[in-house]
């Protein structure tokens, strides 16, 4: 995949020009292989890209142990390694000798020890977020980022297709967890995009559970909701939910809501209108069938390098719909002590404004033979 970092990081800068904030320190790994292709998770140890928009010089600090990694990947200017006895703020002062007046963290990610360090470095420095600009230039993708999105998709689709097949009498959640993320490693994935999540009867009201010892049962709900990350480090994202044995009327009813809804949420999807629209379509479904309490979480989320992403998908994002942009569209019904379904597609507004699903495992409710 050919990714031109250069131009993520002039148009970053450009931004922080105009803002006329003089440095950028980004410490959030995944922002830092968005803007350089070079990924690692320090642990304990720092890392993080310094980016002087004066004279658009680039450094990354990082682990002695990780710098020859990084040579034959990072598209930095400048790799600095720092070894485990150094003090990476004395290693930092001594390479950037400009100080900029106004620094941009990233505030929901710096630690209070980074701004400490940071300050005892940079004194004089006012320290500004730069977050949101960064979640920003993330959240629209090029067709090139799709087709990575795509191939997570795939692999992702294909597991759930075989992993159906290997349930059998007496499964628990976890032994499906494991026969899934046998399956995610098996046809090339890095691993799981999040922790797999399936959910059986009355914990599928669950929409964060932890799957655990409980044994599949005819009547059950079954709900999968997982993803992969591609060596590429694209992320994918669905859920479905199934029925074991024979379906009652209330969960097909129940079901069958939730269907529409996910449906009427995608045929709402365009560029051009507030992004709350989504969400309100697919919720007034729920709504309208006398379900609505049990439906109280947005609609979606943006993905890319990360499962969760800008966009953020609920009925009081007044932004607007824009090309470029993909998300999630799950709505779902949790009844506690009952059960709950969820149905989650990702959908990526096109370069003609339009809709493009780029999950296709069928919605129509499937049976579990035990």
């Amino acid at each position: 995949m050919t990714i031109d970092y250069f131009k993520r990081i002039s148009t970053l800068t450009e931004h922080l020009k105009n803002e006329n904030t003089g440095m950028a320190v980004i410490t959030d790994p995944s922002n830092i292989y968005y803007l350089t292709g070079f990924y690692a998770d320090p642990h304990e140890r720092y890392m993080s890209l310094f980016i002087d928009t004066g004279s658009e010089e680039t450094y990354l600090f990082l682990p002695a142990l990780d710098k020859e990694i990084a040579a034959g990947i990072a598209k930095v200017d400048f790799i600095v390694s720092i070894s485990d006895e150094q003090n990476p703020f004395t290693i930092i002062e001594s390479n950037i000798k400009e100080k900029a007046a106004k620094i941009g963290i990233e505030m929901n990610v710096a630690t209070v020890a980074h701004h400490n360090g940071l300050k005892g470095t940079f004194p004089n420095a006012e320290f500004i977020d730069i977050q949101p600009v960064i979640n920003h230039q993330r959240a629209f993708k090029s067709r090139e980022e799709i087709e990575g999105l795509k191939e997570a998709v795939n692999i992702i689709e294909k597991v759930l297709e075989d992993g159906l097949k290997t349930i059998k009498e007496g499964m628990t959640e976890a032994d499906l967890v494991a026969e899934f993320e046998y399956l995610m490693k098996k046809y090339g994935a890095a691993g799981p995009s999040f922790s797999t999540m399936v959910l059986a009867g009355e914990k599928a009201a669950l929409p964060h559970g932890t799957p655990g010892d409980r044994k599949l049962q005819n009547g059950d709900f079954l709900l999968i909701d997982f993803g992969v990350i591609t060596r590429d480090r694209y992320c994918s994202d669905i859920t479905r939910t199934f029925i074991i044995g024979e379906a009652s009327d209330t969960q097909k009813e129940i079901y069958n809501i939730v269907k529409t809804s996910t449906q009427a949420g995608v045929d709402a999807v365009k560029a051009g209108v507030p992004l709350k629209e989504f969400d309100i379509a697919a919720r007034s479904v729920i709504e309208e069938n006398g379900y609505g309490e049990y439906f109280n979480n947005r609609v979606g989320h943006g993905l890319g390098i990360e499962v969760h992403e800008a966009p953020s998908i609920h009925h009081l994002n007044e932004d607007i719909a824009e090309k470029g942009m993909l998300f999630t569209i799950e709505p779902g019904i949790y009844i506690p002590g009952y059960g709950g379904v969820r149905i989650e597609e990702e959908v990526y507004i096109n370069e003609n404004g339009e809709a493009e699903l780029l999950t296709t495992f069928p919605r129509d409710l499937q049976i579990i033979e035990l």
